[in-house]
């Protein structure tokens, strides 16, 4: 019976992660799909860059999470203070420190109105990882 709980549990759990990594997935779809020549990084890197974006919307103080054009990830907080907007960039840092992670505001989510605008926003406002960790 354990045994079957437990296997219950774990596809619950993988379920959960699949459908919170959803705009991570149509993220990657969109720049691979759409925007053709026009992306800043190699394709492949936007499959990377979804590994991290999965990773960063099972967070605990995310509420959905994107790929952005710019190679950034850019997450919406389900806490928008300063120590649990402390806490996620710690712990996205310490998983990936040469990544960048972008917080989106209300008044980003209200100025990008769709799904495109959000994967369109810029990343450079943010502090990279690497800098953030004194990396080079």
């Amino acid at each position: 019976m354990r045994g079957v709980i437990a296997a219950l549990l774990l596809l619950l759990a993988t379920q959960a992660a699949h459908a919170d990594a959803d705009n991570c997935r149509r993220s990657r779809e969109y720049l691979l799909g759409s925007l053709g020549g026009d992306l800043t990084l190699p394709p492949q890197a936007y499959n990377d860059l979804f590994k991290i974006c999965a990773a960063a919307s099972v967070m605990s103080n995310v509420k959905d999470a994107y790929i952005l054009k710019d190679g950034g990830i850019a997450v919406v907080p389900k806490q928008d203070s300063i120590a649990a907007t402390a806490g996620t960039l710690s712990q996205f840092c310490d998983a990936y420190p040469r990544a960048t992670l972008r917080f989106l505001t209300r008044k980003d989510l209200a100025l990008a109105k769709t799904f495109i605008g959000i994967v369109q926003i810029s990343s450079t406002s943010a502090t990279p990882c690497k800098k953030i960790k004194g990396l080079t």
